[in-house]
């Protein structure tokens, strides 16, 4: 994988680290760890990813709609 595919990878655990609670960080960081091991597939890999981001994506909007 390219250093531009590991970045997308690891998109779902950057955003994670971005929410209040701790709560989804061990989630999106699996499935950014999935999302590189089935790197050779992409319709897996695409699957693993679009989970860690809806993961990502609601842990954000908490924060935000907290305060």
């Amino acid at each position: 994988m390219s250093a531009l595919q590991m970045a997308i990878a690891a998109t779902p655990f950057l955003v994670a680290l971005m929410s209040r609670t701790g709560k989804a960080i061990a989630p999106c960081l699996l499935a950014s760890l999935f999302t590189v091991l089935l790197g050779g597939e992409p319709h897996r890999a695409a699957v693993a990813w679009c989970v860690g981001m809806l993961i990502a994506a609601v842990a954000l909007r908490e924060r935000l709609r907290a305060g």
